[in-house]
């Protein structure tokens, strides 16, 4: 106790120096925390948007993803309704969701274009969530009964052909037996995803509209919902082991965009936190090299009355931890307050590359980030001292009172 209590008095000898080194360890361990806690924010909502998007599990048939089709369907789900009545008998499972989709032409009746079409349950936008933005009109009903077919297009579709929330479409496409069939619809709402190639292309129906206009009754896959996502990796192999016949797949699997942003911030922070470490090595290395050189006749001192070099060398390096130690502490503190303001004062990140919709800066506090950051700057601080010190303990004693 008594060397870290005389540690704990060094560190006032050069208070300037000292608060200097402190401020600049606390500033990296602020950029370590920020940069990891909007890489986590970054991960958990795109982790979200997947799982949303199609489900905590994908069934589908065993070929869907591996082979492609000859015609509509043609590795598509058949008696899906039964398949997810007993899905919801498991606890675990919040909904299903069968979806079924289909491409082909929509017209107005003077302008064709290509359109991306899903059929879906009407319930999907309660389980998704704000997967998207209604820009006018109104989405599916779970309790309403349409005799009329409507649909949901993209912002950019309705653009294009000219056409508002009530107005009259005919898609037209290919029935699972190679004949060409169509149906009329009535625009239901106008939406955006925030993505423009998808805005354009976007037409969702109910599914019994795309199965009627598919001339089927199967569905191209079922979205399993669960109330935890945390149960999904355990569902998943549980569906695995309960449906060999059908195509059992992960939500991660399937989420190409989450992966791919995943490991470019993975590389991008990766390389700020060795840059950001290496600058707090530097500020403390350079701090315990001039503070090494103003007490030579100190250590010399302390050596002729008996003191081990290994305890002057301790002393040195709880200087240091200290210095390291103390400097976590503001950093995490100021990244609290750095994530508490973010939270209070809402600022909005620009669209990402491909997208017309931003989205508010988020910067999470991570407790095993904090332990992992504190733990690597301060043990950076003792290794850094201990470099710097070893030079000036090994100085003979008479050479070191000696010293100028």
């Amino acid at each position: 106790m008594k060397w870290l209590l005389l540690a704990w008095s060094n560190l006032g000898r050069n208070r300037r120096r000292t608060l200097a080194t402190l401020m600049l360890t606390a500033i990296g361990v602020t950029g370590i925390m920020a940069t990891s806690g909007f890489a986590l924010y970054t991960y958990e909502s795109l982790q979200e948007f997947a799982m949303r998007d199609k489900g905590h599990v994908i069934l589908t048939h065993p070929d869907f993803y591996s082979e492609q089709e000859d015609f509509p369907l043609q590795y598509g789900l058949e008696e899906a309704a039964s398949l997810q009545r007993t899905l919801l008998g498991d606890e675990e499972v919040r909904d299903t969701l069968a979806t079924v989709e289909f491409s082909g032409l929509i017209t107005n009746g003077d302008k064709s274009t290509i359109f991306l079409g899903e059929g879906v349950e009407p319930e999907l936008f309660q389980v998704r969530g704000p997967v998207m933005q209604l820009n006018d009109g109104r989405l599916f009903g779970v309790s309403e009964d349409n005799t009329d077919a409507q649909a949901l297009i993209g912002q950019s579709l309705a653009n294009n052909l000219k056409v508002g929330v009530g107005d009259g479409l005919t898609l037209m496409s290919t029935t699972v037996d190679g004949a060409l069939n169509a149906i009329d619809v009535v625009v239901r709402g106008i939406v955006s995803t925030g993505v423009p190639e998808m805005d354009s292309r976007l037409v969702m129906t109910q599914i019994e509209d795309a199965q009627r206009l598919l001339n089927s009754d199967r569905v191209t896959r079922i979205g399993v919902y669960l109330s935890d996502n945390d149960d999904a990796d355990d569902y998943y192999r549980q569906l695995v082991e309960a449906y060999p016949e059908l195509g059992v797949t992960a939500w991660h699997e399937r989420a190409f965009f989450y992966k791919s942003v995943r490991n470019l911030y993975n590389r991008i922070f990766g390389v700020m936190g060795v840059v950001i470490l290496a600058m707090v090595g530097f500020a403390i290395f350079n701090t315990a090299s001039m503070s090494v050189m103003e007490r030579i006749r100190e250590i010399g001192a302390l050596a002729a009355m008996g003191t081990r070099r290994r305890e002057i060398l301790r002393l040195f390096l709880m200087e240091a931890g200290l210095i390291g130690g103390l400097g976590s502490l503001v950093g995490l503190a100021l990244a609290g307050l750095l994530s508490l303001g973010l939270m209070v004062f809402e600022v909005q990140m620009p669209p990402p590359p491909g997208q017309t919709e931003g989205y508010p800066l988020q910067v999470y506090w991570s407790l095993q980030v904090a332990w992992i950051s504190s733990a690597l700057v301060i043990a950076l601080s003792v290794l850094a001292s201990g470099f710097a010190t070893l030079k000036g303990v090994r100085k003979p004693i008479v050479e070191a009172l000696n010293y100028a």
